[in-house]
């Protein structure tokens, strides 16, 4: 567990951070810049000038992340999304969340592997885990600049449908991954990992979808707000943990349906203006504030300093993976009857904006240290994240004022 140090720190650089965020609103400058630099110089001050254990260990993130963190955000970006918008753009954000998702897996793997050159220190399967934690997709502050700049809806919910589904299916494919790395399953083809895969994201999202109407029915005999806030924050964690731990599928699918189901069924509870909205509204940006605040605790300079390198392959590698599944396969895509093609320069937004952010900290963060290369795969994350952020978000303003123009 954590120690009482550990608490501390944190709650004190969530508040400092909370003071900041005007300031980045003033600079424009992404919130989320900010919590990893509080992160960041906060620790080192505590560290550094005072001498003061953190309390801060790493075999404490996987719980805290996967059972704690993880179902807050998947659940509330669920019960959030338009669903008309999203079932109207249903076909090319499932083929974007899975086929897609797992060839820029598999096309960022290579590139990485291929690029580190290093078998026995940076193997096939640590190239993989790195696909699949680079792989999720974080585009909120990309997607806060396009609806100030008025760009249309569709291009917004692709972003972030892709989001929502490629999120939940990265983080089951990472968790398969892991559990092939450290020994705990056994696979020996493709063909089995391909079972595996389907058997835990199917199995998850029956779970999801009974948990999600069982919650409904609850909620509709006790039939007040309060019951309803409360029935959906125990749906949200049992379903997770009842996927999880008791029946062995994907907590995360299970969380995703059951959220994308209770706001189906619950029609206006989850409206904007609602108390429940606004709840998990604010349980979200908690979680997320501690994902980049933990990230930028953890972050030193050696990283950058004796993994540049890989990282810049990373980066490299994710952006080229974008590049193909985008440009790659979305002019096909517009071939398949009912599909309205996207435009060019929508194509160009849905590159830039793939930027990565609190799913793959999340994952980082929860790597076990038995594996050998877990620095490496850690170092590579945060310095895509950091980079994406920087990088992309700071310029996306500028890319839609030029293809508006």
């Amino acid at each position: 567990m954590l120690s009482s140090n550990a608490f501390l720190l944190i709650i004190t650089l969530l508040i400092l951070s909370t003071l900041l965020e005007p300031l980045a609103d003033k600079l424009r400058v992404p919130f989320s810049i900010v919590l990893v630099l509080t992160g960041y110089i906060g620790s080192e001050i505590i560290i550094g000038v005072f001498d003061v254990d953190t309390g801060i260990r790493w075999d404490n993130f996987k719980t805290i992340i996967f059972y704690v963190i993880l179902p807050i955000l998947i659940f509330q970006s669920a019960i959030e999304i338009n669903l008309k918008t999203l079932l109207r753009n249903f076909v090319p954000i499932l083929i974007m969340a899975i086929p897609l998702m797992i060839l820029s897996t598999i096309v960022t793997a290579l590139g990485l592997y291929k690029g580190i050159d290093h078998a026995t220190g940076f193997p096939w399967i640590a190239a993989l885990i790195t696909g699949a934690l680079l792989s999720a997709t974080d585009p909120a502050s990309v997607i806060s600049l396009l609806k100030k700049a008025n760009a249309p809806e569709r291009l917004r919910i692709l972003l972030e449908g892709e989001s929502l589904f490629n999120d939940a299916t990265a983080i089951v494919l990472f968790s398969i991954l892991i559990s092939i790395a450290t020994h705990s399953q056994e696979t020996t083809s493709w063909t089995m990992l391909l079972i595996r895969f389907s058997e835990v994201f199917l199995g998850g999202l029956l779970t999801g979808i009974v948990i999600g109407f069982v919650a409904f029915l609850i909620i509709k005999l006790l039939d007040n707000q309060q019951s309803f806030v409360i029935i959906s924050i125990l749906s949200a964690y049992s379903c997770f943990i009842l996927a999880e731990d008791v029946l062995h599928f994907s907590g995360v699918i299970a969380v995703l349906a059951c959220g994308l189901t209770l706001g189906a069924v619950s029609v206006g509870q989850f409206s904007e203006t609602s108390f429940a909205n606004q709840l998990w509204s604010l349980l979200a940006k908690i979680a997320e504030s501690l994902i980049f605040i933990l990230a930028g605790i953890t972050i030193t300079l050696s990283m950058f300093v004796d993994q540049w390198l890989a990282i810049l392959i990373g980066i490299a590698a994710v952006i080229f993976a974008r590049i193909v599944i985008i440009f790659g396969t979305f002019p096909f895509l517009s071939l398949l009857p009912g599909i309205q093609p996207v435009l060019l320069n929508h194509q160009t937004i849905l590159v830039w904006g793939g930027v990565r952010g609190t799913v793959t900290l999340a994952l980082a963060l929860s790597l076990p240290l038995t594996l050998d290369y877990w620095y490496t795969i850690q170092s590579i994350a945060y310095g895509v994240v950091i980079f994406t952020l920087f990088t992309q978000t700071m310029t996306m303003p500028i890319l839609l004022r030029k293809i508006k123009s």
